[in-house]
């Protein structure tokens, strides 16, 4: 009876542990915050639309490694649905959040001083990383002048990145309209100078695309950049598909004039 008893306690342990309990007022989760003596946890999310959201209820919030820590937290989950019926007056005080906080991505996950308000840490976007990293990164913010000092900085250099990428990008569209390869190789180097392991890989696959789309005729060309993109990608199942599917289509494509020698914009 003993052990029945036990197990039965264990069980409820669980079961309760496996449920964190989310609200959906913030006003509300940063009074318990303060009551509490915790920081709050926001969670912008798409519900009904919004793949990595899903992704990140699945793989992090639902896991067993957050609700072993879910209790250092007041979470509050606001959701942004299109399909999926949503009360009008919380649906307009959660827009009143978003553009509080400038949210413009999804999922945007805040820690949030239930004093101050002040946020202190800050994760955009899920990558597919395990319950065991997200909850890392989220273990890492700080909720001190130096850790919101921190935060700054690197919302600043995303956002001058950001504005990077975007001048790049336009210079991309630039040179493909003026069949300009070198320039939007050049360009789309500068994008991903920093980046390593298979996610180089979209480097290779984008230069075979832009290229194609500058000449047609360079399939050979543009294959052994396909070819480098899937070596590169090698052990990301879901990448190492895509650009496989693409470099099958471009291989059966039937091939096109022969270019004619001496392009002077391709070879600049």
């Amino acid at each position: 009876m003993k052990k029945l008893l036990l197990a039965l306690t264990l069980l409820a342990a669980v079961v309760a542990q496996a449920a964190p309990v989310w609200l959906t007022d913030l006003d509300a989760a940063k009074a318990q915050g303060v009551k509490e003596n915790k920081p709050v946890l926001v969670d912008f999310t798409g519900s009904d639309w919004c793949p990595p959201c899903k992704a990140l209820h699945k793989d992090v919030f639902q896991s067993a490694e957050f609700a072993a820590v879910a209790s250092k937290y007041v979470l509050v989950e606001l959701d942004y649905p299109r399909t999926k019926p949503q009360d009008a007056a919380l649906k307009a005080k959660n827009r009143e959040w978003q553009q509080k906080f400038g949210i413009t991505g999804f999922p945007t996950v805040l820690l949030i001083d239930a004093k101050s308000g002040d946020v202190f840490g800050k994760s955009v976007g899920f990558g597919g990383q395990s319950a065991k990293e997200y909850l890392a990164k989220l273990a890492s913010f700080k909720n001190t002048p130096e850790g919101k000092a921190a935060l700054e900085k690197e919302s600043k250099d995303n956002a001058a990145r950001s504005a990077k990428s975007r001048e790049l990008g336009q210079k991309i569209e630039a040179a493909i309209a003026a069949k300009d390869f070198k320039a939007a190789e050049a360009a789309l180097s500068e994008i991903f100078a920093d980046v390593s392991g298979p996610r180089k890989g979209v480097f290779h696959y984008n230069k075979a695309r832009i290229l194609l789309q500058i000449d047609p005729t360079a399939k050979e060309e543009a294959l052994k950049y396909l070819d480098e993109a899937l070596a590169a990608a090698a052990g990301d199942a879901a990448m190492t598909k895509s650009f496989k599917a693409y470099r099958d289509k471009v291989s059966a494509e039937k091939p096109a004039n022969t270019k004619a020698a001496g392009d002077p914009k391709k070879g600049a």
